[in-house]
Parts: structure tokens; C-alpha cells; sequence
């Protein structure tokens, strides 16, 4: 019995000792090889749509000012919204500038008047 389990223990060691020499050999025969065509980063990289959050490959994306899209739709709609948030912001600017202009000449007629 002692026999047994001696030669269970054994086999155990050497086989994965050997697992261990097969995956250094792999390793090194990667890296002796170097990248293969098929690991090409750059064609797999995942980015994400500005309008829906949508990952998908760079490749099959559409690219404007720095974003991402999905489809042409979405960049569309992005960049309309883009515009009215713009005009939206040059608005208020022109509505505190008036505002400005109105207190300094209320300011200006309260002074005459005092």
C-alpha cells in the first residue's frame, strides 16, 4: 500500500513538473516568434458610441471632432445637439451682458438722482 501511494505522489511530481517545462517552452517560443498577424491591437480596439454608449470596433466606427459613432444617424444627432447647446450658451452670455449693461445704467441714473 505504502508502494501505492509512493508512485501516485511521483507521478503527480513529474507530471506537473512537466506541465510547468511546457508552458515555459511555450512562452519562450512565443516570444522568440514574436506578435502573429492575427493579435493586431489596433484593428480590435473597442471604442464607444458619443450618442447610445455603444462599444464596437474602432474599424467599424465613424470618427468626427474627437468622437465616436456608431452610424451616421447618431453623429447627426449628436452634433445637432451639439449646435443648440451652443446657442443656448451664447444666448444666456448675451442675456447677462444686457443684464450688466441695464444695472450699470440704473446705477448711473440712481447716482443722478441722489
Amino acid at each position: 500500500m505504502n508502494l501505492l501511494l509512493i508512485r501516485l505522489i511521483l507521478f503527480a511530481v513529474i507530471f506537473i513538473a512537466g506541465l510547468k517545462l511546457y508552458r515555459m517552452y511555450r512562452e519562450w517560443k512565443l516570444d522568440r516568434e514574436g506578435p502573429s498577424e492575427g493579435d493586431n491591437a489596433q484593428g480590435n480596439r473597442m471604442v464607444r458610441c458619443s450618442w447610445c454608449q455603444v462599444h464596437l470596433p474602432e474599424d467599424d466606427a465613424l470618427r468626427e471632432r474627437g468622437d465616436w459613432f456608431c452610424s451616421g444617424d447618431h453623429r447627426d444627432k449628436y452634433l445637432a445637439e451639439l449646435k443648440e447647446e451652443e446657442k443656448e450658451k451664447q444666448e444666456q452670455k448675451a442675456d447677462k451682458w444686457e443684464q450688466k449693461q441695464q444695472d450699470t445704467k440704473d446705477e448711473q441714473n440712481d447716482k443722478r438722482g441722489d
